[in-house]
């Protein structure tokens, strides 16, 4: 596991060594035990290295027989065993024991079509000098990051969008289409950052850059998520037990302590149980409760522990847990609406004094049909049969209705097509709302056009409903939070997280089974309770899901309510003039009478201190900076 980062000359520019060393400076924490730089003319290749596999022998860059290609990788091929004996077995000598080496000589062998043959998490960078070519790939589901732009001529890539930010040419300006993003679904865009002309590279692309040409993007995978008719329940059930073992013994191999991230719940439990099983020592398993009841399930984790042996680990958190949220905004690196990265961030600090690689359940809600929010849909379809003029007259009583008023938002919920209605359940700002949360000037930036729409495409009625919705969330909803949380909070404490539920060869199994196994009867997950039927204790199996929930909500209106209002109404946020303050202290005002905003809050506190980081200090005209600017601040 390693943080990477460097540039290429595309019109002739020069690179220089200095600029890599500051920027892989940036990312210490992803690789505190070594570092790396490959530079020639008109490129600079550079690595932060956090030693897994091959402890001695693992520095990068690393090149292949005559050092005409040289690669720097994030991540973990968990198949480089396979691989280096085919390889050698055709002729190719190696001179590490990592599965980093593999890349170089796979790219020898297939080109651009060796990521095809990497099982495992990835983002790396290939330099070819006879080519004078630079590819850049980055895994099928996205768990490991990398940004990208192309900025004065040149192409800067890096781990962590703040690597990129030390480059004095980058100008600081608000990307108002993320913006837009981040306000509706917590996040920002799959293709772009906060930071307008730096992107991020989607899951399962690779990017080859070459002087004189334009930058080439193309897509090398893609799960479908087709129902396997005519197969009976067993045949599933047996195959997700055979790949989850098959993935969760790939993920064990490391060359130093592996333990396990364990909130209670069914997939977390699963990847215990499977670890626990073939480890010959206890696993040590870690998990975060609180002190309020309703969130607290550390009484599940000790349960799972206990059943499989596990040296296990746990805290509890309180409102002090955000003494820390600058740190937090640090390694974000952007503006970020999911709240449980607060407890993630706990959890990993609480692992790293014991390990340095820990497994975690991640990806277990998008492939077998888990999350509450699916059987909601499941509830709420049969409105979707309602005809047009039903509906409109359903929209027109809720126009109607007085803004704020008990049942207003349920008709106008209500009265909205099936695909529009699921999405406008995970919707955090409408667009008519976001318009009033920002300034005059500002809110004329955002796009015309809510994100909204632009992910209804996706929501392809010929599929099943369950399956398009499964699908989405695959390709959004998971890289852009789930992965992008784990991978900051974990890396923020140098350690390397592995996701075994989302190995692409189990991930395109789980894409076969049909969605009347994965709901039966209001419940959610049915072949993987069956797969765990018998290995898990029937108490965790069939438990409410809760999903992993903090308490923000009674910590905002109890000690942490000064703090709310000190930071977004306070003097450094009214400097910067981006927001509607009135807006927001009637959002307050709301949620401290008992209307449930914790994650609007949460989403503008996110905003307000990576500001604060990112931004404050720069000279600001219309939410832009310019280089000058920079230099001058």
């Amino acid at each position: 596991m390693c943080g990477i980062a460097g540039i290429v000359s595309l019109e002739g520019q020069p690179v220089h060594e200095r600029e890599i060393r500051d920027m892989c400076a940036t990312i210490v924490h992803r690789g505190p035990d070594d570092d790396g730089f490959y530079c020639a003319a008109g490129v600079g290749l550079g690595m932060r290295r956090l030693s897994i596999i091959g402890l001695s022998s693992g520095h990068q860059p690393v090149h292949n027989e005559d050092g005409s290609i040289w690669v720097v990788f994030n991540g973990e091929i968990y198949n480089f065993q396979e691989l280096r004996r085919q390889l050698e077995g055709r002729g190719h000598v190696f001179y590490t024991q990592t599965d980093t080496e593999v890349i170089v000589h796979l790219y020898e062998e297939y080109g651009k079509r060796c990521v095809e043959h990497l099982r495992g998490m990835f983002a790396f960078a290939l330099w070819d000098s006879v080519l004078q070519r630079l590819l850049i790939a980055r895994d099928r589901l996205g768990i490991k990051p990398l940004y990208f732009g192309r900025v004065g001529g040149r192409l800067l890539f890096a781990s962590e969008l703040k690597s990129i930010l030390e480059l004095p040419e980058v100008e600081r300006n608000l990307n108002w289409s993320a913006v837009a993003h981040l306000f509706t679904f917590l996040t920002t865009p799959p293709d772009e950052s906060i930071i307008e002309g730096i992107h991020k590279l989607e899951p399962a692309h690779l990017l080859i850059a070459e002087p004189g040409r334009p930058l080439a993007i193309e897509r090398y995978w893609k799960v479908t998520f087709t129902p396997e008719f005519g197969r009976g329940e067993g045949y599933f059930v047996n195959g997700v037990r055979e790949l989850l073992e098959e993935s969760v013994r790939l993920h064990m191999v490391s060359d130093v302590p592996v333990g396990a991230f364990l909130s209670g719940g069914l997939d977390s439990s699963a990847v215990v149980a499977t670890a626990a099983a073939l480890s010959r020592d206890p696993l040590q398993t870690f998990s975060i409760g609180f002190k309020e009841p309703d969130y607290n399930e550390l009484g599940y984790a000790r349960t799972v522990a206990e059943q499989f042996g596990a040296s296990h680990h746990e805290l509890t958190l309180g409102p002090d847990s955000l003494d820390q949220l600058s740190d937090l905004a640090w390694h974000l690196d952007e503006p970020f609406g999911d709240c449980s990265a607060i407890p993630t961030w706990m959890v990993s600090k609480l692992a790293a004094k014991s390990v340095k690689v820990v497994l975690s359940g991640d990806g277990g809600d998008e492939l077998f049909g888990g999350y509450d929010k699916y059987v909601v849909e499941q509830r709420e379809r049969r409105t979707g049969f309602l005809p047009g003029p039903a509906r409109s007259a359903l929209g027109a009583i809720s126009r109607a209705m007085p803004e704020g008023m008990r049942g207003r938002n349920f008709l106008r919920h209500h009265s909205l097509p099936a695909a529009e209605r699921y999405l406008d359940a995970s919707t955090l700002f409408r667009h008519e709302d976001m318009l009033r949360l920002f300034q005059p000037e500002f809110a004329a930036q955002l796009s015309s056009l809510p994100p909204s729409r632009q992910r209804l495409a996706a929501l392809d009625s010929s599929g099943a409903w369950l399956s398009n919705l499964q699908e989405l969330d695959i390709n959004n909803y998971l890289p852009l939070d789930i992965l992008t949380k784990v991978d900051r909070m974990s890396m923020a404490h140098s350690i390397e997280t592995r996701v075994p539920l989302l190995d692409h060869k189990l991930v395109e199994f789980a894409a076969t089974i049909p969605a009347e196994m994965h709901l039966r009867g209001g419940a959610t997950k049915y072949i993987l309770k069956r797969a765990m039927r018998g290995i898990l204790p029937d108490e965790i199996i069939d438990r409410p899901k809760k999903g992993f929930a903090i308490p923000l909500g009674y910590w905002f209106r109890g000690k942490l309510g000064p703090y709310v209002r000190d930071l977004l109404l306070g003097e450094q946020g009214r400097r910067r003039g981006l927001f509607n303050l009135p807006y927001i202290e009637s959002l307050v005002q709301q949620h401290e009478r008992g209307k449930n905003l914790d994650l609007q809050l949460w989403t503008l506190i996110s905003f307000e201190l990576w500001a604060r980081t990112f931004l404050d200090g720069h000279t600001r005209e219309h939410g832009r900076i310019s280089k000058q600017e920079c230099a001058a601040a």
